[in-house]
This record gives structure tokens, sequence and C-alpha cells, in this order.
């Protein structure tokens, strides 16, 4: 029944009946010291949190938002991004995906439209969000990598499937999520845990971003694993409708407490 109502919604093109911005935060290869590409993160249209546009999002209305978020972000990121090499990286609902070559048509309309490529389009979905058919989401990374879009898994180490979503599927990149982060250069146990996470990545052929980072001694640990993309206060705040600098890029501090 959910099915059948999504698949009406989306074809009505009902409004959502409320209006939300984008603002962005870049993710940094600290190896090159450029910016990698910005992440798209929901804002009111004032800049409000998140959490104030999300309290809006219903069953009802939920695979329409999905839809409207990721049109917003590439149309947003087409009028901002001025260097070719920048990706977008945009936050997705795997539930709210009813069949994975149907609900991508308003993103590749809208990549076309402004003439953003797939393969700088990285889709997160997050780990938080309770799995509800594993071979769901196999089906929407092989066809959204089949279009030519990244792949990647949200907050992971925090979620409901763990270890066992690698198992199963693997993306191209993995964000681990920020409260193993947070303080690890303090904590052996968090340094053994992410140590482990990167070696199954790296096995697997997969790249890690590091989210949520803060301070030098977080992030000095965390490139001593082998990691190499960030994002967190450290290097910048979402910018609202903008792009944030990286202050760090221009003084050449990334390379920070010996870390080379």
């Amino acid at each position: 029944m959910k099915q059948r109502q999504a698949c009406s919604g989306c074809r009505d093109d009902l409004p959502l009946g409320f209006d939300f911005e984008m603002a962005f935060q870049p993710i940094v290869d600290a190896a090159s010291e450029r910016i990698w590409g910005h992440e798209a993160l929901v804002r009111g249209r004032n800049g409000e949190s998140a959490a104030s546009v999300l309290a809006s999002v219903t069953d009802t209305n939920r695979y329409r938002f999905d839809q409207a978020c990721r049109v917003k972000a590439i149309e947003s990121a087409g009028r901002l991004f001025d260097d070719e090499d920048l990706r977008l990286s945009i936050n997705f609902m795997p539930n709210a995906v009813y069949e994975p070559s149907a609900c991508i048509r308003t993103s590749l309309e809208a990549a076309r439209r402004v003439g953003f490529p797939t393969e700088r389009i990285m889709f997160e979905f997050t780990e938080d969000e309770r799995v509800r058919d594993a071979g769901h989401i196999e089906r929407i990374i092989a066809e959204y990598r089949r279009l030519g879009f990244i792949t990647a898994i949200d907050d992971f180490g925090a979620g409901y499937a763990g270890l066992k979503l690698l198992a199963e599927y693997q993306p191209n990149l993995i964000k681990i999520d920020m409260a193993l982060l947070r303080g690890v250069d303090a904590s052996p146990a968090k340094q053994a845990i992410v140590a482990g996470i990167t070696g199954i990545a790296r096995a697997l052929d997969i790249s890690v971003i590091a989210e949520g980072v803060e301070t030098e001694s977080e992030l000095a640990v965390l490139r001593a694993t082998g990691i190499r993309l960030f994002q967190g206060y450290l290097f910048a705040r979402p910018s609202f409708q903008a792009l944030s600098p990286v202050p760090m890029l221009n003084t050449g501090s990334i390379g920070i407490a010996g870390v080379a």
C-alpha cells in the first residue's frame, strides 16, 4: 500500500506544504590539501536548523521531500560550484525510494538541466535509518552505480546494520560516525575501532571519510590511520546558500601535528 501511495505522490507532483533551502559544508582531501567536495545540508528558508525542516516530514510527504531535496541540492550546486572537480554529496532516505530506476529520474533531469555530471554526485544513505529490505538497498546502489553516481554509507558505526551492510554490498565510500571520532586522540579503544574500520574499507577498496572532526589532535590521529578525506568544524562550518572556504588550506596548517 505504501508503495502505491508513493508512486501516486510522485506522479501527481503534489506540493510539500513547506519550503526549505540548502547549506553546504566542505569535505577536504588532507593529502592533496584541496576541497574534495561539499555536502548539501537541508535548512529552513531563513537558515533554520535541519531539525526544524525534518519535523514537517511525514509518511505522506517523505517521498516528495526526498525528491525535492535532491533537485534543490543539484540546482544549487549547479549555480554555486565553480570547480570542475568538486563533488556534490546528497543525503537520501533509502526507505523513500520505492523503485530505484524510477525515483532517480528527477535527479537525472536536474543534473542534465544544470549541466552537473552524474559522476560528481555522491548519494549518502544513513545507516541510522532502519533498512527494511537489504535487497532493496543493494538494488539502489547497483542502479546508482550503473548511472555513474558515487554511493556512500553515512554515519557508519552508529546504526542498525553495522558491518553487515559491507558484507552484503559495498558502496564507494563510508563516512565514519562522528560519535566514534569524538575524542579519538585520547581513546585507545576508539583508535582500535577506527583502525579496524579503515582496514576493512581498504581491503574492500572503499574510501573513508571522517566526519565531525573538531580538533587538530583528532585530525592527526585519524590521518595516521590512513584516512585522507575529512569533514567537520575544524575545517569549516556549513554555509547557508553558499560554499564555505577552508582557511587551513590557505595557511598550510592542514599538515599539523607532524603529520605529512
